[in-house]
């Protein structure tokens, strides 16, 4: 019962320490991506919205809802270690309670072949709760550059919506 109390009290303790530095769905942000940096499940879920219908999309995975499968997959995800990753092609839309955050992760992982990268195309939705700005949504699709203006765009593609 004493390891219960100790994980929830440095649960709360980082709650709180992301409300007090999370000024912003930005400050958030920065402290999500940190703690992917860092492999600090902690902290990482300090970032997210103390909410049942909270939702994760992982690139190619399901879809899990709540804060009990998202700490599942981001701990299973860390288990191989922090991840090696920048930021590119921020798009924000924001208002004075929500803010959604689209942009490219170029994702660098170590292989038998020596390191290679992904892209992984990301929406972030970020509400102004009673304990601060917190996520809500984090939906990763495998990503491909967009063609670059000496190459011509596929002819044919399926859209699915």
């Amino acid at each position: 019962m004493g390891a219960k109390t100790s994980e929830n009290s440095s649960m709360t303790k980082a709650k709180l320490r992301a409300a007090t530095v999370g000024g912003s769905a930005d400050d958030i942000e920065t402290a999500f991506y940190e703690a992917l940096h860092h492999a600090d499940i902690t902290a990482l879920m300090a970032c997210w919205a103390d909410e049942d219908d909270i939702v994760c999309i992982h690139p190619g995975g399901i879809r899990l809802i709540g804060s009990s499968a998202i700490r599942q997959s981001f701990e299973t995800l860390f288990a191989n270690g922090p991840l090696n990753l920048s930021l590119e092609s921020v798009h924000k839309v924001e208002s004075l309670t929500s803010a959604m955050h689209n942009l490219i992760e170029r994702v660098f992982v170590m292989t038998n072949e020596g390191q290679r990268e992904a892209l992984v195309h990301v929406t972030n939705v970020y509400q102004r709760t009673a304990q601060g700005w917190r996520m809500v949504a984090h939906h990763a699709s495998p990503g491909i550059l967009a063609p670059s203006s000496a190459q011509a765009a596929p002819a044919t593609g399926q859209v699915l919506h």
